[in-house]
């Protein structure tokens, strides 16, 4: 589950970028790539959250620590990504 909202977030945020570039209005588009960003999270959450119900150590130790890593640098550029028209609207105007 988390894949397929993943993919989805990744898209809403090429959506978003590809929308300020043209021109268009894109903050449908940023706050659908934030939404499914944090619904990714809550997913992969859930995931460990059986893991751990089912006391499958193994998983645990084997994908947590990469996973981790991943997630907070996947979330930390997809907020950048998504804020970014915001950024550059606000420099065009100063």
């Amino acid at each position: 589950m988390w894949v397929i909202l993943g993919l989805i977030a990744i898209t809403a945020t090429f959506i978003n970028l590809y929308m300020y570039k043209k021109g268009k209005d894109y903050k449908l588009a940023m706050a659908m790539g934030l939404s499914f960003t944090a619904l990714t999270l809550c997913a992969e959450y859930s995931l460990i959250s059986n893991w751990v119900f089912a006391e499958d150590w193994a998983a645990l130790m084997d994908v947590v620590p990469g996973m981790e890593k991943a997630l907070w640098f996947l979330t930390i550029a997809s907020i950048l990504l998504n804020i970014t028209p915001i950024l550059l609207e606000m420099r065009k105007k100063k």
